[in-house]
């Protein structure tokens, strides 16, 4: 079959969950299913600015021929932000929504008319994310034949009245998790009546060779820590990671566990001893750091699958997670390879657990690998869809 994914961002500079997530997609796709894929996209690489940074209009990526398309704009910052207020809090128009959807980017109406006018060249679209412009003004063009990886999770932009038409459109849904078909039916019926994978899907975990735990100790005179890893923001709830664990230390005095983060820093990190920032990494240090800590922690309460997780458990170490996220608590019930916790009191209990039950997170830690070998294995999710985008 000839695929097109569509998505706002592509490359391997790119390390965006969802963005990250369409590329392995594809290029599985090509690898293991031997079909002609390839993209469409921006040239922006950061998702706060949408500058364009990439150069050639075309490329091939591993596989994936890419099309690349230039933002109109780069986003002013404070005219969105008035508007998100609004937008976000408040009853508005139509307009006024599509305006918001504009300004949230990437704008880039080049991909949304090479969309349409190469229709009939391809068997499916695939459409990755929800959110921004180039899925919402793109998806239309061919909804006859999309596939829709909307990447839903519970937060204010999925109830603007403006999705719940876009949900109509797919011609198929493809969901990461049950629980993210779960909210996506319940939200938007119509979806329920179309067909799709049964939240039977994700990614293929894999694990580089040369995972050293010991030497990224050594590396960087680490021994009892935590790590988190991705985007330092609000949206993924890290300054309230900073007061749990700022406020543990206050109530643990003898305890000498360190906070260890790892991405690009949007909100401030606070200036302590305890909590080291190591920016962005590399693969070698993201797998090493993780098989190093004492356990994986994510404080996000908006997670559509959370590959970072599933890596984490792949590595058999046990996760820390935020229960208020219904797919990251399902990861951890499912598997029984992690904990998680709704408030403070139940994030020290958590920890204090995890820290001082060696033999239990052994066994987490192999439950965990265990759900990762029986459920994300790229054939399997790579046959998923074959059978989703054959059914269409």
């Amino acid at each position: 079959m000839k695929i097109c994914f569509v998505v706002q961002r592509y490359g391997e500079e790119v390390n965006g969950g969802a963005e990250a997530y369409a590329r392995q997609v594809a290029e599985h796709m090509v690898s293991l299913g031997h079909h002609e894929v390839d993209c469409a996209t921006t040239k922006a690489v950061d998702y706060v600015t949408w500058k364009n940074e990439y150069e050639a209009d075309e490329e091939v990526l591993n596989g994936v021929l890419v099309h690349r398309f230039p933002t109109v704009a780069e986003r002013n910052s404070a005219v969105f932000n008035k508007l998100s207020d609004k937008v976000l809090t408040s009853p508005t128009s139509v307009k006024e929504q599509e305006e918001w959807m504009r300004l949230q980017g990437p704008e880039c109406p080049a991909l949304t008319d090479w969309v349409e006018a190469h229709a009939d060249d391809y068997d499916c679209f695939v459409f990755v994310c929800y959110l921004y412009y180039t899925t919402y003004f793109a998806l239309p063009k061919v909804a006859s034949k999309a596939v829709f990886i909307p990447t839903a999770h519970e937060e204010r932009p999925i109830h603007l009245d403006i999705f719940a038409h876009m949900f109509t459109l797919p011609a198929a849904f493809y969901y990461n998790t049950p629980e993210e078909k779960e909210l996506t039916c319940r939200l938007f019926p119509s979806a329920s009546g179309k067909p799709d994978n049964d939240g039977r899907g994700g990614v293929g975990v894999e694990i580089p060779d040369g995972v050293d735990a010991d030497a990224f100790k050594a590396k960087y005179n680490l021994d009892n820590f935590i790590l988190y890893v991705g985007r330092i923001d609000e949206n993924k709830c890290c300054p309230e990671l900073f007061r749990y664990f700022t406020e543990y230390k206050k109530r643990n005095p003898g305890s000498d566990l360190k906070l260890v983060l790892m991405g690009k820093e949007i909100v401030p990190i606070p200036k302590r001893d305890d909590i080291i920032s190591l920016g962005f990494v590399d693969e070698w240090d993201k797998f090493s750091g993780m098989a190093a800590s004492r356990f994986f922690i994510l404080p996000s309460k908006y997670e559509s699958l959370s590959i970072v997780v599933l890596e984490s458990m792949s590595l058999c170490k046990p996760v820390l997670v935020n229960g208020l996220c219904p797919v990251l608590k399902g990861h951890c019930v499912k598997s029984n390879g992690g904990l998680y916790y709704t408030d403070y009191y139940e994030f020290e209990g958590c920890v204090n657990y995890m820290l001082s039950h060696p033999e239990e997170m052994a066994v987490m830690g192999v439950n965990g690998r265990r759900y990762i070998d029986e459920n994300y294995t790229w054939s399997e999710i790579v046959k998923g869809y074959e059978r989703l985008i054959a059914e269409i």
